[in-house]
């Protein structure tokens, strides 16, 4: 049997072993991906655009079968369990997604909003169950002071960053095991950058996050690990400050002193 690695006592809750992901056949926009991401840490995964960043953060929640020309070869463990192999729907509910451009329901209130997981999974909760998760999840994210009077208005009545920080909530409601988030602050302006940057450093007491990002300052800020990917390989993956003060690999040290990206 393969041997785990253990870090601080915790052994990896997400294996990629040999991931690739082609939208045209014969050639890989994620080729060979083998790493591995542990518990309650903030994974930051840079790299210049079309290096595939994305695609391999979108593997992960299973969100390429929405389109049949992609395939996806190798395994992703969650837990031990191979996410290529689970139900669908189930992996999304263990791994939540929040895009780049925030997307509450436009015509849900924000209470709705919260709750959108369990109506589209079919799940019924008794009025008090509820009322419990919405509280919660909004306490999470910070916004429960904010919007507590006007839940009954639409999610697309927020400020920017309000928005983003419901669709957290609304990803947190489901209790994944981990979050993923693709450049989560790229719309946003420096203010409610720093309040959602805040807030992950806060949550990844109880989750484990993967955050694409294009902002080598913001990877520094808030990650634990760092992964810098080029041209759909996996360069280097370690702690965020030896990679930032000591990287490994040349074309490491290129990107993050500015010689490409």
């Amino acid at each position: 049997m393969e041997s785990v690695k253990v870090i601080n006592g915790m052994k990896p809750i997400l294996e990629l072993k040999n991931l690739s992901v082609s939208y045209t056949p014969g050639k890989n926009a994620v080729d060979n991906v083998t790493t591995e991401i542990y518990p309650y840490t903030i994974t930051a995964i840079m790299g210049p655009s079309g290096c595939g960043k994305s695609t391999l953060l979108r593997a992960i929640n299973r969100m390429h079968d929405l389109y049949p020309h992609i395939q996806t070869t190798g395994e992703i463990l969650l837990k031990g369990e191979n996410v290529l192999k689970m139900d669908a729907m189930k992996v999304r509910r263990l791994v939540g997604m929040v895009f780049q451009q925030p997307n509450p329901f436009p015509t849900m209130s924000i209470y709705d909003n919260v709750l959108a997981g369990y109506s589209l999974n079919g799940i019924r909760l008794k009025r008090r169950e509820k009322d419990e998760i919405v509280e919660h999840s909004l306490r999470s994210v910070a916004l429960w002071n904010e919007v507590k009077d006007v839940m009954s208005k639409r999610g697309s009545f927020l400020s920017g960053g309000q928005q983003q920080r419901l669709c957290i909530a609304r990803t947190l409601a489901m209790r994944p095991e981990v979050l993923l988030m693709d450049e989560p602050t790229s719309a946003l302006d420096p203010i409610s950058t720093n309040k959602i940057e805040e807030l992950l450093l806060e949550l990844k007491k109880e989750f484990t996050i993967i955050v694409v990002t294009h902002n080598m300052s913001q990877a520094a800020r808030i990650s634990d690990n760092s992964m810098f990917m080029y041209l759909g390989e996996l360069i280097e993956h370690g702690n965020t400050t030896q990679m930032f003060t000591k990287p490994k690999n040349k074309r490491t040290e290129e990107y993050l002193t500015g010689v490409f990206g």
